[in-house]
């Protein structure tokens, strides 16, 4: 059985070389513990040899912050990004090093894959505007072109469509609408949206789209008539002329929608609202400069000022 130290078996060392802040003599305590004083020094060996060089203490700093972002991100972000993200908030390192400390972790973000061809439904008897932009979808400045689209969704209580309308220059959503059915109504809602966004301040905006019937639709038409929206379509089954649209699908369906399971059509309509929210404010994309669309559209209001 081991005896534990009494006020009587205490002794102060006077003159010793044991490190600082042992203040029992280090033989009394050794025997008192049954251990040895050998074993005793080899740990204090050991755990000095373990003390982090300033180099391996700023790789350890830089581990847990990389970890934290890329945990705030949803496990979406790379090295691009958590550069990005890190300097934002003062750190001083390269996407470089960022990318070599990730992959020694095992910690990666979503890629997402190449957008494929999408079917659009098109009405043979329907008039199409021409394209007004050419494949130029950013044309300098905000509200010169919104694109939209729609994507196919579905939960387990059946199909969603999601429509989305983009400004883009920014990149931001401006409006979107989620609906079990798809048809003009639910475009027309997105726009809606979008003008409500700008405060009506949108006339002259061109709105690009593909030739999908939703698009060519009177009640389309007619409200792009009464905000002053200019239509414009690309080509039949050419995904390049509407490519930013696309692209977005990709990343909203790789970076959220793939990820989980949606029980039901309200849970699917929680996770557009809360990613698209995460969309505008927080992610950051490489197209605005590594900023968020929201904080792009804020830093050129306090550039005009």
């Amino acid at each position: 059985m081991v005896k534990y130290a009494g006020p009587d078996d205490i002794e102060e060392t006077a003159g010793t070389t044991a490190p600082e802040g042992e203040r029992f003599s280090i033989t009394r305590m050794a025997r008192l513990l049954a251990v040895s004083t050998s074993g005793y020094y080899q740990h204090v060996k050991r755990r000095a040899a373990t003390v982090l060089t300033p180099r391996q203490q700023r790789r350890a700093d830089l581990e847990v912050k990389i970890i934290d972002v890329h945990k705030e991100s949803k496990g979406t972000y790379g090295s691009p990004r958590v550069t990005a993200e890190l300097r934002s908030r003062g750190e001083v390192v390269s996407t470089k090093t960022v990318a070599k400390i990730m992959a020694s972790m095992g910690v990666e973000g979503i890629s997402p894959r190449t957008f494929k061809i999408k079917t659009t439904v098109v009405d043979p008897q329907a008039s199409f505007p021409p394209d007004l932009i050419d494949r130029h979808f950013d044309q300098g400045r905000v509200d010169a072109v919104w694109l939209t689209d729609i994507t196919y969704l579905t939960c387990g209580e059946g199909d969603m469509f999601l429509c989305a309308i983009r400004d883009g220059h920014s990149r931001k959503v401006l409006g979107y609408s989620v609906s079990d059915h798809i048809g003009a109504e639910m475009v027309t809602t997105a726009i809606d949206r979008a003008v409500a966004t700008r405060d009506g301040q949108c006339r002259e905006t061109i709105l690009h789209s593909d030739r999908g019937g939703e698009y060519t639709a009177h009640l389309t038409a007619a409200s792009c008539v009464r905000h002053g929206l200019r239509r414009s379509m690309g080509e039949t089954g050419i995904c390049w002329d509407n490519s930013p649209s696309e692209s977005f699908w990709s990343t909203f369906k790789h970076e959220e929608y793939y990820r989980h399971v949606y029980a039901t059509k309200f849970d699917l309509v929680a996770a557009v609202d809360r990613w698209i929210g995460f969309y505008n404010t927080v992610r950051r994309h490489s197209a605005v400069g590594m900023d968020s669309p929201d904080g792009y559209e804020k830093s050129l209001q306090a550039a005009v000022v």
